[in-house]
């Protein structure tokens, strides 16, 4: 995979086009997923500033669809009527940070919209999202490298060097801030980018309204999609509120890991990329009952859908849970299994709709 990454990126630029041509190749399925999913991952939405990535969603919807903004600036669509109520949700915003002051010296102090590692954004481009455009900078590098020691706070130099002139460049606190993303083609029906999660949740519930057949369909289903689940599940308690004891069952549509990398250690996540979604079923927060994985698992099967069942187990909680995880293996077909803790946006969002 290394090689073949360093391949793509030492070709000329003149072959690039006939890279973008192969994308007219793709079957219609594909190509509408490529289409929408770009659209979603090269926009920007910090959390609590999602609107772009709202509208983006609106703009995508099928003409037929009613969509609605709720008070906390969730989205819904409502589908069908009757019993039982299925609701799907996935999260509209992504990481990054909120100017919280400006310095003499024109550098931007920031705090976090979201759980990361900051350190990988040191030396790195940056883009403040200005009420008046995007102003480019730079995460500055932090004094962590020869002494042990706690290092600063991350900061973003702007190109000046006064806060006044900050300012005149229409930086405020308030804005935020993210690295520049673009989403990139790989081979096949592979891409990268940032903020795939949870573009990618989005991208997939678009793409499952506009091949909805509502003719046949004899319950309510309602899709959602959630502000503010990076810093704290905002939206999806709004919901879960808002929809109390009603729905049967709710669906999480979001990432999953994977250690289907050169540099990740195989046990870190068995879910080999190309072989089908993963349902998350177990986690150091939560337990899917065992009917719904069958049920999900027999649905797969029947439709000749690619499936992988995935857990994830805490070291406090991994000795107790680890019968559970069999049955859940053997039910699938296949695992996907991660060994150290890990607690996705899947089981935090499920958390919420139990609260």
């Amino acid at each position: 995979m290394k090689a073949t990454t360093l391949a793509l990126a030492l070709l000329p630029v003149s072959v690039v086009p006939s890279l973008r041509g192969l994308a007219a190749q793709d079957p219609p399925a594909i190509r509408d997923a490529q289409q929408v999913l770009s659209r979603l991952v090269e926009t920007y939405g910090v959390s609590g500033t999602e609107g772009p990535v709202r509208d983006q969603v609106k703009a995508l919807l099928p003409t037929w669809a009613k969509a609605e903004t709720d008070t906390a600036g969730n989205l819904w669509v409502r589908v069908g009527q009757g019993n039982p109520v299925v609701v799907f949700v996935a999260h509209l915003d992504e990481i990054g940070f909120r100017v919280t002051g400006i310095r003499d010296d024109g550098s931007l102090e920031l705090e976090t919209r979201g759980g990361f590692y900051p350190s990988l954004f040191e030396a790195q481009p940056a883009l403040v999202h200005a009420d008046k455009g995007d102003v480019p900078g730079v995460f500055i590098p932090r004094d962590s490298a020869f002494t042990r020691h706690t290092p600063p706070s991350l900061r973003v130099d702007v190109g000046t060097t006064s806060k006044e002139a900050t300012m005149a460049r229409g930086v405020s606190p308030g804005n935020t801030i993210t690295m520049p993303k673009q989403y990139v083609r790989l081979a096949g029906t592979r891409a990268t980018g940032r903020s795939f999660d949870d573009r990618v949740g989005s991208a997939a519930q678009l793409l499952a309204l506009r091949r909805l057949n509502r003719t046949v369909l004899q319950h309510q289903v309602i899709f959602i999609w959630s502000v503010r689940e990076e810093i704290g599940l905002d939206g999806a308690a709004v919901a879960a509120r808002a929809l109390g004891t009603t729905p049967r069952r709710v669906h999480a549509i979001d990432t999953f890991v994977s250690a289907d990398s050169p540099l990740e250690l195989p046990n870190f996540g068995v879910a080999p990329i190309g072989r089908g979604a993963v349902a998350r079923a177990l986690d150091n927060s939560s337990v899917t009952p065992r009917a719904h994985v069958d049920s999900l698992v027999r649905v797969a099967r029947a439709r000749g859908v690619a499936l992988q069942v995935g857990t994830t187990t805490a070291a406090t909680t991994a000795r107790s849970s680890r019968p559970t995880a069999s049955w859940m293996c053997r039910s699938a077909g296949r695992c996907a299994t991660p060994i150290p803790p890990r607690r996705s946006s899947i089981s935090k969002t499920w958390s919420a709709w139990r609260t």
